[in-house]
């Protein structure tokens, strides 16, 4: 079959620079997907992404889909002809129904008997009759949460749309998409090629924006190209170093069509100012990347990309300088002014600012997080004092000049106010470390007391809106509940903490007022625990795993935790499978016979058979084996110890009748049963985990 490169290209106003990448993503993978649900063959897809653009690149398209055979059952063939071997009303309506003569029609034979079938072959669509719109299909699919219109046009995109390309090797297919024609025709660089250029092919694309277009249509391509000139400017700086961030470069990149790195200074006097407000000025407002020394140290030198190639860049330099100079003045000046005022004296200026309407104001549950730190801080062998000294400094921050300007800042700024206002260093640390994990990966508390603070104000926030009838629902999450349950979590397993969170909810529940929730304390731990499914899934611990340990409920998310180890190391036993199921042949017949009241006192005397003796003994002899292991939470050492019980529990299931005439006899086996379930209970429901039967 001919194969031809095919090109769409999507001309607009400039893109959200944010979201440029994930479009053209969403672009291509829509179209890819639509191409293999047609069945059309392709050698590959290949995407383009600049500030006025959309495109895609086939590799070798089919021509058209396939030709498919059709096969289409119609009546038995006793119900087809009649006695005589004419053709009945049901033959000659259904051959109607296809615009068939019956004697067109074939027989099909089955085991269930003969049938008539209808068979073609069904031609495949040609590929440009169907392209157009599996373009528009996957151009309405782009995750734009708002479209806009323009002009006079009904047509909704995130931006005007102004030119299309749509080429079939040298041919224009010219079906309309978004209200234009398309045709093969693009266009350059506003200001250095302000004019239309003619695509030839496909494969000519990048090639002519590039050479004639001063456009780079490739993304990646820009992209590297922006890190290197940006890493090659810093390294001419002495030595120095440009911090690229991820996220900063690709929307750098998403905002040049023809990226130059330019250098350009600001006075050294900022640098008195804190890293973190001047790289906030000059990263989140001015897309700059800022340069270190070789200690790591802030110059005063940052690096912008220029949409264009300037015939005098010290034009475009002076330009930048001139508009990072009055925020980096205004950061200086919020710095200056801001330590004038100790933080503790703006606790009062916390209590006008709301927390929640039925929760009361931020000062209201700085104080009570400041309660909550401090029972948390004593029980993780930290300092209560400093804790309950952090928490209630914590928010302080926030009606400082240079939060309320720079909100990202939040934390960050309390820590070197408080380290100006001579606080203890693990308190100032605190109030940064209180917001940590910020995300996902993220950093945790180095100090305990910032352990203890960052738990409290999660926890507070947690029983409280549970408290009061509001926790998340679908993804309405206003609090951010998910995240701050995930951030208790970690801290208290990656940092080795032995806290119960049942015990920690209850101290946060004490201290609020007439929730009229019953029991949100218990709500709050169910609904963290739960959070740990998604935790370990993200690290290919099996569902059954986190299901086998959540059975038991243990609170201790560190014992979550080694339980869950434990258990994923088991299942790879080779007894496991067959012990597994075995507990949950044991949990069904003790569920029938009462389940909780029967005990696990087992009467040597009245055992009868070698093998429910065997199991007896190696079931005694493992209880005593694991139970100081269970004491020290050895979990592992403990499963593994019990997987010896494969064999014995395989033969008294082959060999002993549990279900005993004899009601003493009953009895005593299925005490024996009860206590062998037991012991595993100890760590996990491993009935939950696959076995065989």
């Amino acid at each position: 079959m001919a194969t031809q490169d095919f090109l769409v290209e999507i001309g607009t106003e400039e893109l959200p620079p944010k979201a440029l990448k994930s479009l053209s993503a969403a672009f291509t993978d829509g179209l890819g997907k639509g191409l293999e649900e047609a069945g059309i063959g392709f050698a590959r897809i290949e995407s383009f992404a600049a500030p006025r653009r959309l495109a895609i690149r086939v590799r070798d398209l089919a021509g058209s889909q396939p030709d498919k055979a059709v096969e289409r059952r119609g009546p038995a063939v006793k119900a087809a002809f009649d006695d005589a071997g004419n053709p009945t009303r049901a033959l000659t309506g259904f051959a109607t129904s296809l615009g068939v003569a019956p004697d067109q029609l074939d027989t099909l034979e089955t085991d269930k008997g003969a049938w008539v079938v209808y068979r073609t072959v069904e031609q495949g669509r040609s590929t440009t009759e169907l392209l157009p719109g599996l373009i528009e299909q996957s151009l309405a699919n782009l995750p734009i949460p708002k479209r806009m219109r323009w002009g006079a046009h009904r047509t909704e995109f995130v931006r005007p749309v102004h030119w299309v390309i749509m080429l079939v090797g040298n041919k224009v297919l010219d079906h309309p998409i978004m209200g234009l024609t398309p045709g093969n025709k693009t266009h350059g660089h506003r200001f250095h090629c302000p004019k239309s250029l003619i695509i030839p092919t496909p494969n000519d694309y990048e090639v002519v924006l590039k050479k004639e277009g001063w456009v780079i249509a490739d993304f990646a391509e820009r992209r590297a190209k922006i890190r290197a000139g940006v890493e090659e400017i810093a390294q001419k700086q002495g030595g120095g170093t440009a911090v690229i961030d991820d996220d900063l470069l690709d929307e750098v990149t998403a905002l040049n069509e023809w990226p130059v790195p330019l250098l350009g200074r600001f006075d050294e006097r900022f640098l008195d100012v804190p890293p973190e407000a001047l790289i906030s000025s000059m990263k989140e407002h001015q897309k700059y990347f800022h340069v270190l020394d070789s200690q790591e140290r802030m110059l005063p030198l940052f690096i912008t990309v220029a949409n264009l190639e300037s015939k005098d860049p010290s034009q475009v330099v002076s330009g930048n300088e001139k508009v990072i100079r009055p925020r980096l003045s205004d950061a200086a000046f919020f710095y200056e002014t801001d330590r004038k005022v100790r933080l503790e004296d703006r606790i009062e200026r916390l209590k006008p600012i709301v927390f929640q309407d039925r929760l009361g104001s931020i000062y209201d549950k700085s104080v009570r997080v400041a309660a909550l730190a401090r029972r948390i801080a004593d029980a993780i062998g930290s300092d209560p004092a400093l804790a309950e000294r952090a928490a209630m400094l914590a928010k302080t921050d926030l009606v400082t000049e240079m939060v309320l300007e720079f909100t990202e800042l939040q934390g960050i700024m309390g820590q070197y106010y408080a380290v100006h206002d001579g606080e203890h260093a693990d308190v100032a640390k605190a109030l940064n470390e209180q917001y940590m994990p910020r995300f996902a990966g993220d950093d945790l508390p180095a100090t305990l007391t910032g352990c203890a603070v960052a738990i409290a104000d999660r926890l507070d926030s947690l029983v409280g809106l549970f408290g009061i009838n509001q926790p998340p629902s679908g993804t309405r999450d206003p609090f951010a509940l998910r995240r701050a349950s995930l951030g208790v979590l970690r801290i208290i397993v990656e940092r080795g903490l032995a806290l119960d969170l049942q015990v920690c909810c209850e101290w946060a529940a004490e201290n609020f007022d007439n929730l009229p929730a019953r029991d949100p304390a218990s709500a709050v731990v169910d609904y963290m625990l739960e959070r740990f499914r998604a935790h370990y899934d993200e690290q290919g611990i099996g569902a059954e795993v986190y299901l086998a340990v959540h059975a038991r409920r243990p609170t201790r998310p560190l014992d979550f935790d080694q339980r869950v180890r434990a258990v994923e190391a088991f299942r790879r036993l080779p007894e496991a499978q067959a012990l597994a199921a075995a507990n949950k042949r044991v949990s069904n017949i003790l569920t029938k016979q009462g389940g909780d009241v029967i005990g696990e006192q087992v009467d040597t005397g009245l055992l009868q058979d070698d093998a429910e003796r065997a199991l007896a003994q190696q079931v005694e002899h493992q209880a005593g084996q694991v139970a100081p292991l269970f004491e020290q939470g050895d979990y592992g050492a403990a499963l593994s110890s019990l997987a010896q019980l494969g064999a014995p529990v395989d033969r008294f299931f082959d060999e002993v009748m549990v279900m005993a005439e004899d009601d003493a006899v009953r009895n005593n086996r299925l005490a024996l049963l009860n206590r062998l379930r037991n012991l595993f209970l100890r760590v996990a429901d491993i009935s939950l985990l696959p076995g065989t039967s």
